[in-house]
């Protein structure tokens, strides 16, 4: 819908920038602007400025800028057309009058909506009805219990060919409603139009402004033609650009959840119930165009989770190509791998959300998955072969229209062919060449030499040659010290490093008697934690942490070292932890993999992962140069 520029003007006059953002950021006055922390980006010092004056603002942290309609819009995920609603109530500004078929149409609309809620309250009340019982025993077999079915507003469409129509009929609704919404069948050949749905367990479609506009519904008896039946194409429905839980989904992105993407909507209703409340699904199709654009509007990574079987793996894949074209800076897909024959539900069921967390955690980058459908069954014996694969990747590279973000994944696939085909160069830094052309070096011999190593000297204190039981990884130990003596880090990260899955038995049992004293006390004075611990008799453990830091320049651990030094530190060496602890599973994957099928796509993923591996250490190495506040001097890349 286009609106008069006098309108949108209007709305401005009335809600200058500052009033609009201030419902959100925390503003304070700075001359002729307001200043405050970014809502997009976590900071301690401000880089979020308003200019009344000039009409916008400016968030130098994220770069992103815009007015009154930008600012809902990113901060609270609307389109151009649902932010002007909101900000003209806001303001007291009446909406345009529109054109008189226009409001006919509107007006069509809002009644197709009343009609759909009806059909809602009667599924659910059937649901609840004695004919309701076999619907809720299946969905108490899933785990879904009558507070979630609530929520969800579930309902049951009965057997019969006509109990819906005659409930809306006694409602005063017309019969042509009923078709136009999609809830009878009619036709050619049908004398007398009758329900869509019977004997289905309901589940109601919403719109981003949770109003019902469609049903899914899924079989109870196994005759069923379709186990699971949708809504057809109405005026208030289109399938390919809705999500099912969008709204709900969209409110909590704003409050910082991560948006999942998977099949189904029992896994969707699943993973919100389990805490993962920005979660959608599709609506019985693979993912489309549109949908992927919302999901865009909501967040710049959305997580796609797909069951753990082929079909799983297909619909991935199929995703990576679709996203490929509209890949732009900072807006990209990452891939969570559910363990085979599980899919959400079954997983959370089974394991709980720690699982699914884990899971999530280690989600993939959508360049990963693109690279391991290519290779996954590629013939890479001849030059021929190794030739073909060069230019399908070429030409799938060539789809991304932007520029940038097409030339960084032309640098990262020439990197990846360069350790396919010539492993043994694959530590040589490749000169980036000026064409941008996909030309990947030369190919050289597709399998490498069985490497010989030299003894480190730090091998004898290594866990494979002490025993595992025998050496607390140095990592865990410095996090685990570096909270004995800044225990403010628990204020605001507790339940990060609750979480953190640590390897060593000493370290994890010295982390819950850190976090049983702070449950039972204040432990803010480092010395006031000391002592609790030793009371629980946890000093030994703390001493045999303190052993094993190799080196003597853990600044990080010392408690007169700078706050600012310490939460920085805190943030890289925790996200490099979750990271190598994912990267270390999957290594030891591959070796199995390639173990029981030494093929080069097997070799190439080995070797991958040990290069990532490899420079992860290298960044934990550059993590200790951290501290210029602390003394200590800052190192530069």
């Amino acid at each position: 819908m286009r609106f008069p520029p006098s309108f949108l003007d209007e709305i401005r006059a009335r809600l200058p920038v500052s009033e609009v953002v201030r419902r959100r950021v925390a503003l304070k006055k700075a001359g002729r602007e307001w200043k405050g922390l970014s809502p997009f980006n976590q900071e301690k010092t401000p880089s979020f400025t308003v200019n009344d004056q000039k009409g916008f603002y400016h968030c130098f942290s994220s770069g992103k800028h815009g007015d009154q309609f930008g600012f809902v819009m990113e901060t609270e995920g609307l389109t151009f057309p649902e932010a002007v609603e909101k900000l003209a109530g806001i303001a007291g500004v009446p909406m345009p009058v529109i054109s008189p078929d226009m409001e006919k149409k509107e007006a069509r609309r809002r009644t197709l909506h009343d009609v759909m809620e009806l059909a809602a309250k009667f599924f659910e009340e059937s649901l609840q009805a004695r004919t309701g019982a076999r619907a809720r025993g299946y969905l108490n077999d899933r785990g879904l219990t009558p507070e979630i079915q609530s929520r969800f507003r579930m309902g049951y469409a009965p057997a019969e060919r006509f109990a819906l129509k005659e409930y809306l009929g006694g409602k005063g609704v017309p019969v042509e409603d009923m078709i136009e919404t999609g809830l009878l069948i009619h036709g050619e050949g049908i004398p007398v139009p009758y329900d869509r749905f019977r004997e289905r367990v309901m589940f109601p479609i919403a719109d981003f402004r949770n109003r019902i506009v469609g049903f899914g519904g899924r079989a109870l008896s196994p005759d069923a033609q379709a186990k699971y039946l949708n809504s057809p194409e109405t005026t208030l429905f289109h399938k390919g650009n809705l999500l099912y839980n969008g709204a709900n989904a969209r409110a909590a992105t704003q409050k910082g959840h991560s948006l999942i993407v998977v099949e189904g909507y029992v896994d969707a209703i699943s993973m919100a119930v389990a805490g993962f409340e920005a979660t959608v699904a599709p609506l019985g199709t693979a993912l489309t165009e549109d949908q992927l654009g919302l999901c865009w509007r909501m967040v710049d990574e959305p997580i796609l989770c797909f069951d753990g079987d082929n079909a799983g793996k297909r619909a991935a894949y199929r995703a990576v190509e679709l996203a490929l074209p509209f890949l732009a800076p900072g807006k990209s897909l990452r891939f969570a791998a559910l363990p085979e024959g599980k899919d959400p539900d079954d997983l959370i069921r089974t394991s709980g959300a720690e699982a699914m967390q884990e899971i999530l955690n280690g989600a993939r980058p959508l360049s990963e998955m693109l690279w391991l459908r290519e290779i996954e069954s590629a013939r890479l014996d001849t030059p021929e072969q190794r030739a073909a694969l060069e230019k399908r990747i070429g030409e799938l590279l060539a789809q991304i229209a932007d520029e940038t973000v097409r030339r960084y994944y032309r640098d990262d696939f020439r990197s990846r062919l360069s350790r396919l085909f010539a492993p043994e160069q694959s530590r040589a830094m490749v000169p980036r060449r000026e064409s941008r052309e996909f030309r990947p070096r030369q190919p050289g011999r597709p399998y490498p030499p069985r490497v010989a190593t030299t003894r480190s000297p730090n091998l004898a204190n290594s866990p494979i040659l002490r025993g595992h039981h025998a050496a607390v990884p140095s990592r865990e130990a410095l996090i685990l010290l570096a909270v004995l003596s800044h225990p403010w880090l628990l204020s605001d990260h507790a339940e990060e490093f609750a979480e953190l899955e640590l390897a060593h038995g000493d370290a994890s049992a010295l982390r819950k008697a850190i976090l049983e004293a702070a449950a039972r006390g204040d432990i803010s004075d480092p010395a006031a934690l000391t002592g609790m611990l030793e009371a629980a008799g946890a000093a030994p453990i703390r001493t045999r942490m303190e052993r094993a830091i190799s080196h003597q320049s853990d600044w990080e651990i010392r408690p007169d070292s700078a706050p600012e030094d310490v939460l920085a530190w805190w943030h890289q060496i925790v996200s490099l932890h979750r990271r190598k602890r994912t990267l270390s599973r999957e290594l030891r994957e591959a070796e199995r993999a390639l173990g029981a099928e030494p093929t080069e796509a097997n070799q190439a993923r080995l070797l991958d992962l040990q290069e990532r591996l490899a420079i992860l250490d290298g960044t934990e190495a550059l993590i200790e140069g951290f501290g210029a506040q602390s003394g200590r001097p800052a190192r530069t890349m």
